[in-house]
């Protein structure tokens, strides 16, 4: 396996660590904020060198340059390959995006230290391939909601008590799945536990409340930090999809395509801003799922590509309401609000994301719905109608909670509501990506569509080998024929 040119995803992981002991040793909350922010940059920049470096590599997969950590805690805890390398500066990214758009007038309530902590929890996870520790990873990042819930004196039951079963049943399917015989009963049982963890996790119906209650009774930002990078996709990719039978990713994929029918239609009567905005990520996250299982190389493409998209302009979406809460409070979306004019900007980029989650043309999420659409035509016809019906719901819902919003009457107040210059810049740089996504699309479809097929010859040759827990090296293989153009 190739290594880096330098120890990129070591230093991205311990940054924000770093910065943790620095917050909690700041003696005001605006040297907090900075001290966050800078950690959080450092991070970023990191992530993307991270990704930059391993694009000169030209191989699916490589360790950190020395790879120190790995001696210690096994060959598979820090590696990068094609499916992780833009994961990690898109939730880079998430993460310094919510510290920068957070105002000063909510630093005093805003955990920084603990937001470090779940960035870097997120980084490791998203930067190993070995499955205890991905689990020990992931459980630990249901620790800060956990905490500020309880801090909040609001009920932690709803989360605590799917966040423990979710756990329970990962841990407890990997160790019978690892114990089992390659395809016998008993890893197939195993294998089964840990898919219903992963719908657990990625709040496919029923499984879904805990979503909604974090929502409602954490912070708006640690909600979209915890959700966001979407944790039980990148467990599917990882745990379930290189050995599961045919039949279990059947039967995620008809659970997943109910939820993303039944969250849009949710999302479209939904009277408040947040229980909108998280049925609307429970759509897409679950349309994600419904790529992910198609196992033809054009439908995991798509389902990948949507993956990212969903990641850029959700965060963009949830980092808009955030800042329009931060003004206003809680909006209820029964009345017209008519902030418009008062945050035009603000109202602008909340239409840009909202329409290219949905897949609008010209924006980053269009080619990712349109290879979504075909790989799941080609495997399930009747899928691609549900797709379509759930995008045209998703479309309506945002909209309507645009003109709720944003016009239908005239806001008064006495103190100014403009966008301060952080959150331009957040803007700014979301917009950039979204549509430079939509509008030069093949570097990031020739990568997902690479990956893609890699991962679906690994799961082959995983399917035919006895040793189904045995990691493959290769290295970049001409793009097949039929790749996308």
């Amino acid at each position: 396996m190739l290594g880096l040119h330098l120890p990129w995803l070591e230093l991205a992981i311990v940054t924000p660590l770093a910065g943790m002991l620095l917050v909690w040793k700041a003696h005001t909350a605006d040297q907090a904020r900075a001290r966050a922010l800078a950690a959080a940059g450092l991070a970023l920049f990191l992530a993307v060198g991270t990704w930059e470096d391993f694009g000169t590599l030209h191989t699916f997969d490589a360790h950190d340059r020395w790879d120190l950590v790995s001696r210690w805690m096994g060959e598979d805890f820090l590696v990068v390959d094609e499916l992780s390398a833009p994961l990690l500066p898109l939730a880079a990214l998430l993460f310094f995006a919510m510290i920068l758009g957070t105002l000063r007038t909510k630093v005093h309530r805003f955990p920084f230290a603990w937001t470090l902590l779940s960035e870097s929890l997120v980084l490791a996870m998203l930067s190993t391939r070995s499955g205890w520790w991905m689990i020990l990873l992931v459980a630990l990042q249901a620790l800060p909601p956990l905490w500020e819930l309880r801090s909040r004196g609001r009920p932690v039951r709803p989360f605590a008590l799917h966040m423990a079963a979710f756990v329970a049943l990962l841990a407890g399917g990997w160790a019978i799945h690892r114990t089992g015989e390659p395809g016998g009963s008993v890893g197939w049982l195993g294998m089964s536990l840990v898919a219903v963890a992963v719908l657990i996790r990625n709040g496919v119906i029923p499984f879904h409340c805990w979503m909604t209650d974090l929502f409602e009774n954490a912070t708006l930002g640690t909600s979209l930090l915890y959700v966001t990078p979407m944790a039980g996709a990148y467990i599917f990719m990882r745990l379930v999809l290189p050995d599961a039978p045919p039949h279990l990713l059947a039967i995620i994929a008809i659970a997943s395509l109910v939820t993303t029918v039944y969250a849009a239609g949710m999302a479209l009567v939904q009277r408040e801003t947040r229980r909108f905005f998280c049925y609307l990520f429970l759509s897409h996250s679950s349309l994600v799922l419904v790529g992910l299982e198609t196992l033809s190389p054009i439908g995991l493409t798509g389902g990948l590509c949507v993956w990212l998209s969903v990641g850029l302009t959700l965060a963009g979406f949830g980092l808009t309401l955030r800042a329009i809460e931060s003004r206003t409070g809680r909006i209820s979306l029964a009345d017209y609000h008519g902030l418009y004019d008062h945050v035009p900007m603000l109202a602008v980029f909340f239409l840009l994301t909202g329409l290219a989650s949905v897949g609008f043309p010209g924006t980053v999420g269009f080619i990712a719905s349109e290879l979504l659409v075909e790989g799941a035509i080609q495997s399930y016809p009747y899928v691609g109608a549900l797709v379509v019906l759930a995008a045209a719901l998703n479309g309506i819902a945002v909209l309507h909670a645009f003109f709720r919003l944003f016009t239908g009457t005239q806001h008064t107040t006495s103190v100014s509501l403009t966008a301060r210059w952080p959150e331009r810049l957040a803007v700014l740089v979301f917009s950039l990506l979204i549509l430079g996504g939509g509008l030069f699309p093949q570097p990031g479809v020739h990568s997902r569509y690479h990956a893609a097929s890699e991962l679906l010859s690994r799961r082959a040759r995983s399917q035919a080998t006895p040793d189904s827990n045995s990691h493959h090296v290769a290295q970049r293989s001409p793009p097949p024929a039929n790749a996308p153009p």
